[in-house]
């Protein structure tokens, strides 16, 4: 989901590689089917009677080189499993959008494929089979389909999310439940000479995450976007922007310069006690871990902006069918997805080694880490915001909204309000673009 092209964003691409990694799998253990009838699921035949259908052989193209070699194993337990087979086409990672659009552009292949949520989706689309009514779509965790004009198009790979990342010995979610309540705390903190909230100088850290709230609250979030692309409404003039602006006060008037601090240092600091709360993702703990012991546990709830109580969850990845392939190729693309969602071994590989957090309910997973955990059981249960991120202008986060926060930051003067004439200034001058 991260928008490449600047120092910042390389900075943290090593934290979204694990992170859309631990997306990818999830998707890929929900996604298997028929191809559209749901009568005699070819996935099903496949993996539960004793003489597998023999069907046409398959390829698979995507992104995540991260799971590369663990897909390629799982594709020969399939053919082992099934007799039937599967052909990994290698990750192309940074280069894959221009490699794909080749190959569907020259017809050829592949029959499935990852794209990224947003604006690759949209980009994509024509080439969608429609997955309603297969049988394991029912099994994808509320709200994390991939829907493309009222139809389910897309399994994702898994979800990742973020909100405040805080210590258990230190901070109390109760305490924390609006902006009267978060100031409180941040004034405490303050006045016992601890930072009680951390956000870091990365585009996405600084603000490119915290802003999702406001815009993951509006009643549609992507109109909502296309609305402020086309200067009909203005984040200044809406009142959880209004009210986010006030929370943005209250960070700079209680926390240490956000500018002052890297992604290392943030998770440091509050590995050791330093700091209270950071806002972060749960691909976080892969620094935390490193640290051992904390002595201490720790937890994530949500950002209580408008005294919002879900988590923002989101897909990275999904995986699709190629429907302009023939009616024998995506019947055989179908069910191996549905045997890579219902399958022990499909779903073990999911979990244990594409190491997803699930998107699929009927996908287990144990052993988690606490913030991993705390993602996983939000997902089931729906207590989800969406990434409206994923629907912002393309570079908006780095080449616009950094800046604008940066200067906020450092004037000592400028007020929220300001901040977000500062914010609809440059949103405006990046959707010309």
């Amino acid at each position: 989901m991260i928008t490449k092209g600047s120092e910042q964003v390389k900075k943290v691409k090593k934290v979204f590689g694990l992170l859309t990694a631990t997306a990818m799998i999830a998707a890929m253990v929900g996604c298997g089917g028929s191809g559209g009838n749901n009568s005699a699921s070819p996935s099903a035949t496949a993996s539960s009677s004793a003489a597998p259908e023999k069907l046409k052989k398959i390829s698979i193209f995507q992104s995540k080189v991260e799971i590369a070699e663990q897909l390629e194993a799982l594709a020969k337990k399939y053919t082992e499993e099934t007799g039937n087979e599967v052909e990994v086409w290698g990750a192309a990672g940074d280069g894959y959008a221009t490699q794909l659009q080749a190959k569907l552009t020259a017809n050829e292949g592949p029959s499935i494929f990852s794209v990224a949520t947003g604006a690759e989706a949209e980009k994509f689309k024509s080439y969608y089979y429609d997955l309603s009514n297969e049988p394991y779509v029912k099994d994808i965790a509320p709200n994390m389909a991939l829907t493309i004009d009222g139809k389910v198009v897309g399994v994702p790979y898994g979800v990742e999310g973020f909100g405040l990342v805080y210590n258990k010995s230190l901070v109390d979610p109760k305490d924390v439940t609006d902006l009267a309540s978060f100031t409180k705390t941040l004034e405490k903190f303050k006045a016992e000479g601890k930072n009680g909230l951390s956000l870091s100088q990365e585009a996405y850290f600084l603000i490119g995450h915290i802003i999702n709230t406001p815009f993951a609250l509006q009643p549609d979030p992507q109109a909502f976007i296309e609305k402020l692309n086309k200067g009909e409404v203005k984040m200044a003039d809406t009142k959880e922007f209004q009210e986010f602006a006030k929370f943005m006060e209250a960070i700079k008037a209680n926390t240490k310069n956000p500018l002052e601090v890297k992604y290392d240092t943030q998770m440091g600091d509050f590995a050791t006690g330093k700091t209270a709360m950071v806002h972060q993702g749960n691909w976080s703990y892969a620094m935390l871990k490193d640290y051992g012991d904390l002595g201490f546990e720790i937890g994530m709830m949500p950002f209580p902006l408008a005294g919002n109580n879900k988590l923002a969850v989101g897909v990275a990845s999904n995986w699709v069918i190629n429907g302009k392939a023939g009616p024998d190729e995506i019947k055989a693309a179908s069910a191996f997805l549905n045997w890579l969602f219902t399958s022990e071994t499909g779903k073990n590989a999911i979990v244990n080694e594409f190491k997803f957090i699930p998107a699929m309910v009927n996908i287990e997973a144990k052993d988690l880490d606490p913030l991993s955990q705390a993602v996983y059981e939000a997902t089931k249960s729906g207590q989800t915001i969406p990434w409206a991120l994923n629907y912002f202008p393309q570079g908006i986060i780095v080449n616009d909204l950094a800046p604008a926060t940066q200067e906020f930051f450092l004037n000592k003067n400028m007020t929220g309000e300001q901040f977000l004439q500062k914010l609809d200034a440059a949103w405006a001058k990046a959707a010309k673009q």
